[in-house]
């Protein structure tokens, strides 16, 4: 019976005390403060990495085998200009080694930093990480797409994309957002 009493004591102090994982969104501050390295080696920061008002972190499964987010990215290295303008920088998250990330902004000539989350510590942070693939497969570690404007004082204030693999925000739909 002390067993079962022990038992019961520790599901209600859980349930009443430990915090509730909530996804990152409008009005939270960023829940990581994005120290992971990018594309070169060399490790980065929000502070480092933000605009003058700002950033876009985009969130892609995949610069190295994902057909969408290569597409996504090199739509955002025609089109994304008038986002930097604005005062925003653009940054891409995704959990691909350095050198998988090197190899791509070097072959496409990628003007933006990306960010190898290689643990999917970032991605977790903000509870997009795709729990749906295997923890044993090499893919696992995939956020949901998503792209976060964050302003420079670290909120969030626009989120965008509903997690589609196939439908990801443009730069358009992006300058649409900060601008309103």
């Amino acid at each position: 019976m002390n067993a079962l009493k022990t038992i019961l004591l520790s599901a209600l102090l859980i349930m009443f005390f430990a915090a509730p994982v909530m996804a990152a969104g409008v009005g939270d501050k960023i829940p990581h403060d994005l120290s992971v390295k990018d594309q070169n080696g060399d490790t980065q920061s929000f502070d480092a990495l933000s605009g003058e008002k700002g950033a876009v972190l985009i969130f892609v499964r995949s610069a190295d085998w994902c057909p969408y987010c290569q597409v996504q990215l090199l739509d955002l290295r025609f089109d994304a200009e008038p986002v930097v303008e604005a005062g925003y920088s653009i940054v891409t998250v995704s959990y691909d080694s350095v050198d998988q990330l090197k190899r791509f902004a070097d072959k496409y000539k990628f003007p933006y930093t990306m960010l190898s989350d290689e643990g999917s510590e970032i991605i977790k942070a903000f509870d997009i990480l795709n729990t749906e693939i295997d923890p044993k497969s090499d893919r696992y570690g995939i956020p949901h797409p998503a792209v976060f404007i964050v302003s420079k004082d670290g909120f969030i204030t626009d989120k965008l994309g509903d997690g589609s693999v196939r439908k990801r925000a443009q730069a358009e739909a992006i300058l649409e957002a900060i601008n309103k």
